[in-house]
């Protein structure tokens, strides 16, 4: 019975014992292929990253050899190495789940397709436009006349001068401006000279011009002829407006009425004189009518600015200065004459603060309510 019993025992463990040892042996033996399979797929993402950093390697040699004479933007390259290195981290993540073909795609996709080049922006604007973008700038309409040109060129960098003496806006050099190919959102202001041969707008131009005048912008015309006041006038400049505002979408308009904030937002101005002193100043009339596209009239569109003057008095002569700032035209006689322009040049600095702070000056006739109300 002992024999029986020792020998039914040694074989009951010696059973278990051969099933646990089967058992350790086929864990042991998936550990081992797993470790293998972990390495096996390090050592693949180690390779793909040689391959890649030796693909890139020889790109950056080409191109040093290429451009070694000239100075290159980095900043591609740099991003080219972040976004290769999150590359690699993926393909590794993916290599590690299994899916190496699709890893393999995805890095021959990006070895021989990725070429990364340096972004220039400012490169890629013209430098007259890029210089206009960051200062104030002041545009004049082109007409094709060439010495009307010069004038509005020469009025418009007198009064710049002025501006930038005489408070802290300094503007930059004024440039013409081409209705059909420029960009107008560049200008917080046109100023257009007619011209009695003034081509008829092209529809581009017109519709350019309205949205300019809808956003914000500022269209100053000047007929330099002192007589758009009178009903009865039949000047050629005159007709050239009247076929000008069929055109454009002009609104409705009233002399600059009294105690309006371009008598005051800089000067104290009671009238607008240039070389003329006798014609009066037209602007957008204040009327809840006046809607744009978007139902708001101007005055709440524009921060109160009109988008539109229109004028006689020929400011252009008034302004104009030769390249040492010395006045190209006379306007009346002596004193009184330089008086005179001394206030064309004051209207005019009254009119680019307008057009840049809106109803600032508006708003501080309020204060001493304001401050009454604050103190009760």
């Amino acid at each position: 019975v002992s024999g029986r019993e020792h020998f039914g025992v040694g074989a009951l463990w010696g059973g278990r014992d051969g099933r646990t040892d089967g058992r350790t042996d086929g864990r042991t033996d998936g550990r081992t292929r797993e470790a293998a399979r972990v390495e096996e797929v390090r050592e693949e993402a180690a390779a793909w990253k040689r391959l890649v950093e030796r693909e890139l390697d020889s790109k950056l040699k080409d191109q040093r050899l290429l451009h070694a004479q000239q100075t290159r933007e980095l900043s591609g390259w740099f991003l080219s190495l972040a976004l290769i290195a999150l590359a690699v981290d993926v393909l590794a993540s993916l290599a590690l789940s299994g899916r190496t073909i699709i890893a393999g795609a995805i890095l021959a996709t990006v070895t021989l397709v990725h070429n990364p080049i340096a972004v220039h922006a400012q490169d890629r604007l013209p430098s007259d436009v890029t210089a206009a973008s960051s200062t104030v700038t002041l545009g004049h309409v082109i007409t094709g006349d060439s010495k009307l040109d010069l004038l509005a060129f020469q009025a418009l960098d007198g009064l710049s001068r002025r501006m930038g003496e005489r408070t802290s806006v300094e503007p930059g050099q004024p440039r013409g401006v081409n209705l059909d190919e420029d960009e107008l959102a560049l200008f917080p202001l046109l100023y257009w000279l007619i011209s009695p041969d003034q081509p008829a707008l092209s529809a581009k131009a017109a519709d350019k011009l309205n949205g300019f005048m809808q956003t914000g912008g500022v269209l100053f015309i000047d007929t330099r002829d002192a007589d758009l006041g009178q009903i009865t006038s039949q000047s050629r400049e005159n007709h050239v407006l009247r076929r000008l505002a069929r055109i454009l979408d002009v609104p409705a308009l009233e002399p600059v009425p009294e105690g309006h904030v371009l008598t005051r937002s800089f000067y104290l101005l009671q009238d607008f004189p240039g070389r003329f002193r006798n014609g009066p100043l037209w602007l957008a009339k204040s009327m809840a009518s006046d809607a744009g596209e978007s139902g708001l009239p101007f005055q709440v569109r524009n921060d109160g600015v009109t988008p539109i003057l229109i004028g006689s008095n020929d400011w252009a002569a008034a302004w104009a200065v030769d390249r040492q700032g010395r006045a190209l035209y006379p306007v009346g006689r002596g004193y009184i004459g330089e008086r005179q322009r001394e206030i064309a040049f004051r209207f005019g600095i009254n009119l680019l603060m307008h057009v840049l702070t809106g109803n600032y000056k508006s708003d501080q006739v309020h204060v001493p309510a304001l401050l009454e109300r604050l103190g009760q």
